[in-house]
């Protein structure tokens, strides 16, 4: 088999104008015209409503590629393209090969006896998708509603295309046409290898990995088929028929390296290949054993994910696409997303459904860094239509991606959507007439979806969406807490403060958020000087929650006393986002084993903006992300005001070996006097969470707006801090504190030395303009403590001491106000 590629310069056009211009494929329409300077950049300013336009037009996209007559006469030649975003028909020379609507299924046209020697033209037609959601609405026997964003195009539900590319609450209206992923020619003589799958059953020690090869053959025959799976061979014969046949060839693979979620184990890797009809495919595979056990209990029913026999607490975040411009994507960028959430402590992403079916790069990148995938497929927070026509082209897609996706050791669970269950009661017209909405769920969510799993991954969990009581239980997991996963968004959408995490005992939290704005550099990106205000036309665009700018303004007056000067209000968001994702884990974490599972809304952003990300559009790490490396510990210890009227400490251990050391736990004045102390040996019994101590709140050595609570663990190769406020900042006296900075060359990068007279809390570090993180940052400094910081730089070139030291900008809360 011979491949030529077909990535790389294209010709677009816009249908109806002879005028063409270069196109990079893998990429989008979008940033091609940016590229040719006829598109301002609509993530600066308010530049996105200007780009509006192009998502309702027509473009062609063209490659023209030269054979030999030897190529153009292969007899089993044909065109792969891995995704065309969205309503397109594909030609070559001329000839129409086919059409598509949906972006998320694989093209693959046989294209023998169509090509030729010399130059060959392949055409791909796209519509523009906004005009024809626009008219299949139109001809709907009733409506079927979607969510909207304040920027947004109307009946993204009616198309398979990226649902946020239309505008969410988060994201830019972008909607984007183009060709992603792999574009090739592929050239044989015998055939073609479609898709590679396997099945593992485990006996004793000893593995068996059938091997499913779907094979297309360019004629009836004898052929010899070989698997490969690490060091074992297995080679068998088939009698093809013409076209496309099934075959499989059972491999026992023994004593495997099993593979572990991140801070669990290693993730060993074995080569997988088969090669058929002159055809070779090859791919990845982990040994593991993955159970998701939802048992009826006392509470409700449980949501655990065990691996190789243990009981997994879940830690991570949800994730929406990179960029909103697919051109952006690349596997660095990936790499960086990922490698963040690895040194987070994270175990699992879960992979939104209002996103897309990521590139293979990520898939790769979450196996090889022991990242489980909570998955859901593309559907979400609305309602679908249930015609032949959608269904079929839902199956066509659920098929191909289950197919491509379900080898990879890192996917854990297919979830059916995101929302769509809670949309049933979100729109008038569903409220008024729930039954025939509910049998259209059911037929795309049961019939289609969920069938489709069953048939080509029956060993893999399927959960009916996001959140969810389980299979066939419609209850309201938005506030109903015993059952499944839960989005608890009460803090957020409905005011309620960050206490109110205590109010639930949920089993798994698979959506939770508080919004921050982006750091001072991120804003730079988009807003002029003139522009940095919260209530200024650019920030309000940039900020796509309706209230959201004014909620987070608001709490503000909630916990703290109301910050002077921009900078200080966007390094306050950031220190309260962190407070509230806190709050949440480090609770729900000492509730374990009842609750196993705290994923966060959301890891990244697709374009610089005001969200619930702790990593922002460039990569830069929130002040959240920087707090949950330590709220994801392995091993933590965690205080909190109880409902009880106590103040409590709790020692979590997701480790498989008892964590025993020394706890101090001390009441801290604000002048940085020692008002109470109590020393004790603790021990953390593996995989567990035990109360350390409890203090009642009527008998505190101190009132409760004089001192705060420093805790401090001690053992074999950790040192955890942590601290606790025993009542709303803005109630305490800070003492204002004088801290110093030394900046000097370290081995492995510049070493920031931090000093201070007086207890200073959260104190953050900022490196303006210089791309890197610190190895800690948002945390107390103490006085008679000082801490040492690394930076690691990922510009180019040397960062020396003087430089970092010049740029370096030191927040503290005292420092906000006067």
């Amino acid at each position: 088999m011979k491949h030529i590629d077909l990535a790389g310069t294209w010709q677009l056009s816009r249908k109806g104008k002879k005028e063409s211009i270069k196109a990079t494929i893998p990429g989008d329409n979008y940033s091609a015209l940016i590229a040719a300077g006829l598109m301002k950049d609509p993530y600066v300013g308010t530049q996105e409503l200007d780009a509006q336009w192009a998502g309702r037009e027509d473009w062609i996209f063209e490659k023209a590629f030269v054979l030999s007559a030897q190529a153009a006469n292969a007899p089993a030649a044909f065109i792969n393209l891995d995704s065309v975003d969205t309503i397109a028909t594909v030609e070559l020379n001329g000839k129409k090969l086919g059409e598509t609507d949906n972006m998320f299924a694989r093209l693959r046209y046989d294209v023998a006896g169509l090509l030729k020697e010399g130059e060959n033209t392949l055409t791909v037609s796209v519509k523009s998708a906004v005009v024809e959601a626009a008219a299949r609405a139109k001809k709907l026997t009733y409506p079927v509603p979607t969510s909207t964003a304040p920027v947004s195009e109307p009946y993204r539900n009616l198309v398979r295309k990226v649902p946020c590319h239309a505008g969410w609450d988060w994201g830019p209206c972008l909607m984007v046409s183009g060709i992603y992923g792999g574009a090739y020619l592929g050239l044989a003589r015998q055939g073609r290898i479609e898709y590679v799958t396997t099945e593992m059953k485990r006996r004793g020690e000893a593995w068996t990995v059938s091997v499913t090869a779907e094979l297309c053959a360019a004629k009836d025959g004898e052929v010899s088929v070989q698997a490969t799976v690490g060091t074992e061979t297995v080679t068998k014969d088939f009698r093809l028929s013409k076209g496309f046949n099934s075959v499989t060839i059972p491999v026992v693979v023994k004593k495997p390296e099993l593979w572990w979620p991140n801070g669990y184990g290693a993730q060993p890797l074995y080569d997988l290949s088969v090669k058929a009809l002159g055809d070779e495919a090859k791919k990845k595979i982990g040994f593991r054993e993955l159970e998701v056990v939802t048992k009826a209990d006392k509470i409700g029913r449980s949501l655990i994910f065990r691996v190789n026999g243990r009981d997994v607490f879940c830690k991570g975040a949800d994730w929406i696409p990179i960029d909103a411009l697919p051109a952006r994507e690349t596997r660095v960028r990936y790499a960086k997303l990922i490698e963040s959430a690895v040194a987070a402590n994270m175990n699992m992403i879960r992979v939104w459904g209002g996103g897309k079916y990521e590139s293979d790069d990520f898939y790769e990148l979450c196996d090889e860094k022991g990242i489980m995938l909570w998955h859901d497929f593309m559907f979400a927070c609305s309602l679908y239509p249930s015609n032949p026509e959608f269904l079929g082209s839902a199956e066509r897609e659920i098929r191909h991606q289950v197919k491509r996706l379900k080898d990879h050791p890192s996917i854990a669970l297919w979830c059916g959507d995101n929302e769509n269950i809670g949309a049933l009661n979100w729109f008038p017209e569903s409220r008024a007439n729930r039954d025939r909405y509910i049998i259209d769920y059911d037929r795309l969510n049961s019939g289609v979806i969920s069938k489709v799993v069953a048939e080509l991954d029956p060993a893999r969990t399927f959960w009916p969406s996001s959140p969810c009581a389980g299979p066939g239980d419609f209850a309201d997991n938005w506030h109903a807490d015993g059952k499944g996963d839960m989005h608890y968004w009460s803090v957020w959408h409905e005011g309620k403060p960050f206490e109110a995490y205590y109010d639930i005992l949920p089993r798994f939290v698979s959506e939770f958020g508080y919004q921050s704005f982006p750091s001072l550099d991120t804003v730079k990106g988009y807003a002029s000087a003139d522009q940095f205000n919260l209530t200024s036309p650019v920030m309000e665009h940039h900020q796509k929650n309706l209230r959201g700018n004014s909620i987070i303004s608001e709490n503000f007056s909630r916990y703290f006393r109301l910050p002077e000067g921009f900078a200080n209000m966007l390094y306050l968001s950031q220190v309260q986002q962190a407070l509230a994702m806190k709050t949440g884990v480090e609770y729900w974490r000492s509730k374990r084993p009842v609750c196993m599972g705290a994923i966060y809304w959301q890891l990244n952003d697709n374009w610089p903006v005001a969200s619930w990300a702790s990593i922002e559009y460039s990569g830069k790490w929130k002040l959240l992300h920087y707090v949950a490396r330590r709220f994801f510990g392995n091993v933590g210890v965690f205080a909190y005001n109880g409902k009880d009227g106590s103040v409590q400490v709790w020692g979590v251990n997701d480790t498989d070996k008892p964590a025993a050391g020394n706890l101090r736990l001390a009441f801290v004045d604000f002048s940085g006097k020692t008002v109470s102390e109590k020393k004790l040996q603790a021990t953390i019994a593996p995989d567990s969470a035990v109360l350390l101590a409890e203090f009642p709140i009527n008998k505190l050595p101190c009132s409760r707006n004089e001192a705060f609570l420093s805790v401090r663990f001690e053992g074999k190769g950790y040192a955890l801090e942590n601290e606790l406020f025993l009542t709303e900042q803005k109630r305490c006296a800070l003492e204002k504190a004088t801290v110093s900075v030394e900046v000097a060359e370290g081995p492995t990068g510049p070493v920031v030395t931090l000093k201070t007279d007086k207890p200073a809390f959260y104190v953050s570090l900022d490196a303006e303009g210089i791309p890197g993180c610190f190895d800690d940052n948002c945390f107390t400094l103490l006085p008679g403590a000082a801490r040492k910081l690394v930076f690691s730089y990922e510009g180019r070139g040397k960062l020396t001491a003087t430089k970092l030291q010049r740029k370096l900008k030191v927040y503290d809360l005292r420092s906000t106000y006067r």
